[in-house]
């Protein structure tokens, strides 16, 4: 079996501190709201910590996509590092992946800037590689995630400070 692996790096002009506390923090309501539009509701079944499932049913608007759901494995928010899997039973990618773990990394950029450093490792039900084509659709579906906040939140500088 082949562990694929995707590795993503992404400029944000929002502080690391910012981006941590609205997207990686665990308070829902906050990041639903920065990422107005494209999620629709997020939902959280547990205490927020690790082994909990997080939710997110997607605007119709993103596309085919509709729900996605996460296991939080670890947050070190000193390190400001989070692992999650994807938890596919009864979702629209159930019998296709064995598993998918993300991590993320966010470092200070300079004032009021910070970069996000992506890794997925996969694992597919067929032990076959994706293509790079659909490799890229895994990082960039991650990554619009970021780049939607980071779109509020430099709309709306004082919101959540």
């Amino acid at each position: 079996m082949a562990v694929g692996s995707v590795t993503l790096e992404c400029p944000v002009a929002v502080s690391v501190e910012l981006l941590w506390k609205v997207v990686f923090t665990g308070d829902v309501s906050i990041f639903t709201k920065a990422c107005v539009g494209m999620i629709d509701a997020v939902e959280v079944d547990g205490d927020g910590g690790p082994g909990s499932v997080t939710t997110m049913k997607l605007n119709p608007a993103v596309g085919d996509a509709k729900v996605f759901k996460t296991r939080l494995l670890s947050r070190d928010t000193a390190a400001r590092v989070v692992k999650s899997e994807m938890v596919f039973k009864g979702g629209e990618l159930d019998g296709q992946f064995k598993s998918q773990v993300s991590e993320v990394k966010v470092v200070p950029a300079g004032e009021g800037a910070s970069v996000v450093h992506m890794t997925v490792e996969y694992e597919r039900v067929d032990g076959a590689l994706l293509p790079p084509e659909n490799e890229a659709r895994i990082g960039q579906g991650y990554l619009s995630l970021i780049k939607k906040v980071e779109e509020y939140l430099v709309a709306h500088p004082g919101e959540f400070a």
